[in-house]
Order: structure tokens, then C-alpha cells, then sequence
């Protein structure tokens, strides 16, 4: 049986220093960053304009054509949204822009994602000059593309109608430069431990990589949907007809016809700007994600 020793108090040398502690965390003076006392000032001047649109989209004309105008409506008008959405084609400008977006994103991100997956993970004669070639499209500016799509539209007989605004934006170089990017930050033996399992190429991309790519998809889609809904030089050079309009054709041509009632055209540009602002918003986490992730930092 072992008998235990313990060391008496008195056996303590009393000069041993006691145990020194850690150093104590900092308390900070702000309950948020410091940051903070310099966007919050900038986010709000950012935020004046449209909070002006909102307010002078439920004013009067007259409140709105006052001298000083008014900061602040002396009640809720809904007339301009009435004259907006009874009297003008506005729902039907609303409809063609977002038949063109959805069918725009979606595109983007079907053939953005095979293409996207064939520059990362396949190698094959000329990739690389491929992708060189096609990140250089992205420098050429549109105008310089302007007639020579339009002459194409107008050979396939799209012109005037909604799909001389589809078929250019089926895929964009940089929906396919920025999914291959992401692809590249995804680890390979994912993709390796399927291919032992007997999945094919496109298995694997759509079983196992989609849905590692969330992120990136949610930014292609809401950068797609907003160079797409916010577009008009196109439109303008490729519709004639009233009916076939998108919504910001429709908004120009509105606000050269009806100058002189402001409060039809704030309530115009507010229903335009809505669904920017909604899509912007829903897919901020996933838009920063997929920043970090695929390697396009500034």
C-alpha cells in the first residue's frame, strides 16, 4: 500500500511568487466598430435618394412642382401609382422585363456553369487560349458590338420582338470567369471519389459541384437579373413596337409623354427600382461569399 506525501504548508517558500495572470481584454468604448462612425454617415446619404423617390411617389403635383419643394408629404397619394398602373402599359412593360431577366439568368446560369466547369476542371486543346480570348470580350465595350448584333438579330428575323433582347444575353463571359473561379476553390477529391463510383462529367457537376456553388450562383443570378431588368440602350435600338417594351423603355418614353406628372413618374421608377432592391438584398450574404471565395478581391 503507498502512502501519500503531502508537502506542509509551512514547507512553502514564501517569496514564491504567486502565478501571474493574463493580460486583461481591452473593453471596447463602442458597442460596434469603429468602422461603423464613418459608413453609417456615407450609407445614409447613399440612402437619401431613394428615400426622396418614395416620399415624391406619394405626394401631389402640386407638392412636387412646389418652389421650395416639400421634404415631407402632407398625406398618402396613390394617385400616381393608379396612373401608372390603369392608364399606361406598365404592366405589361413589367411582364417583358421579367420574361427577359428570368430567362437571361437562367441561361447564365446553365451554360455559365458548363462552361465554367469545362475551362476548371477539363483539359483540352486550346483551353487556355480560349479563356483568353473570351475574358478579352469583356474589355470590348458594347458599342463597338452594337451593329454587328443587330445585323444578326435581323438575319435570325428577332428584331422587334423579345427575342432580339434574349438570345445576346444567354451567357455572358463573365458568368462562365467567375463560376470557373469558384470551381477551382472546390477540392478535387470530391469530384475524384464520384468518378470512382462510375458518375459521369455532368453527374458530378450537377449532383455534387451545383450544389457546393450556391454562392457563386446566387451572384451570377443577381448580377445577371440587374444588368438584364436595368438594360435600355438595347432595347431601345432593338424594339419599335410599344407592346414589346421593357419596363425602362417603357419608363423613358413615359416620362418624355407625361413630364408634367411627377408623381406618375416617381411611382414608375419606384416600382422599377423594387425588384433590384429585393433581389440585391436577398442575395447580399451569397454575393460576399462568393467574392471571398473565388479569389476576386480587391
Amino acid at each position: 500500500m503507498t502512502a501519500t506525501t503531502t508537502t506542509p504548508a509551512s514547507d512553502v517558500h514564501p517569496h514564491t511568487p504567486a502565478p501571474a495572470a493574463g493580460p486583461r481584454p481591452r473593453r471596447r468604448l463602442l458597442p460596434f466598430s469603429k468602422w461603423h462612425l464613418l459608413l453609417a454617415p456615407l450609407g445614409i446619404i447613399f440612402a437619401l435618394p431613394m428615400v426622396w423617390l418614395v416620399l415624391s411617389s406619394v405626394m401631389s403635383d402640386a407638392e412636387i412642382n412646389r418652389f421650395p419643394p416639400a421634404l415631407w408629404p402632407s398625406g398618402i397619394h396613390l394617385d400616381g401609382y393608379r396612373y401608372v398602373l390603369g392608364n399606361a402599359m406598365f404592366p405589361r412593360w413589367f411582364a417583358n422585363s421579367l420574361i427577359v431577366s428570368a430567362v437571361a439568368v437562367a441561361s447564365n446560369l446553365v451554360f455559365g456553369s458548363l462552361g465554367g466547369y469545362a475551362f476548371a476542371r477539363m483539359r483540352f486543346a486550346g483551353s487556355r487560349v480560349l479563356l483568353v480570348l473570351m475574358l478579352a470580350t469583356m474589355a470590348i465595350p458594347f458599342q463597338l458590338t452594337m451593329i454587328p448584333t443587330f445585323l444578326v438579330m435581323k438575319k435570325l428575323g428577332l428584331i422587334d420582338t423579345l427575342g432580339a433582347l434574349i438570345v445576346p444575353s444567354l451567357v455572358t463571359p463573365f458568368a462562365v470567369f467567375l463560376l470557373r473561379q469558384f470551381f477551382l476553390s472546390l477540392p478535387r477529391e470530391l469530384e475524384e471519389a464520384a468518378w470512382i463510383d462510375g458518375c459521369s462529367r455532368l453527374r458530378v457537376l450537377f449532383r455534387i459541384v451545383l450544389p457546393l456553388s450556391r454562392p457563386a450562383l446566387a451572384t451570377v443570378a443577381v448580377l445577371t437579373f440587374l444588368s438584364t431588368w436595368n438594360d435600355l440602350t438595347w432595347p431601345l435600338i432593338a424594339i419599335n413596337h410599344d407592346t414589346h417594351y421593357t419596363l425602362q423603355l417603357g419608363l423613358t418614353t413615359f416620362q418624355g409623354q407625361h413630364h408634367t406628372k411627377w408623381s406618375a413618374v416617381m411611382a414608375g421608377n419606384v416600382i422599377t427600382v423594387l425588384p433590384v432592391l429585393l433581389a440585391f438584398l436577398g442575395a447580399q450574404k451569397s454575393f460576399i461569399q462568393s467574392i471571398t471565395s473565388s479569389g476576386l478581391k480587391g
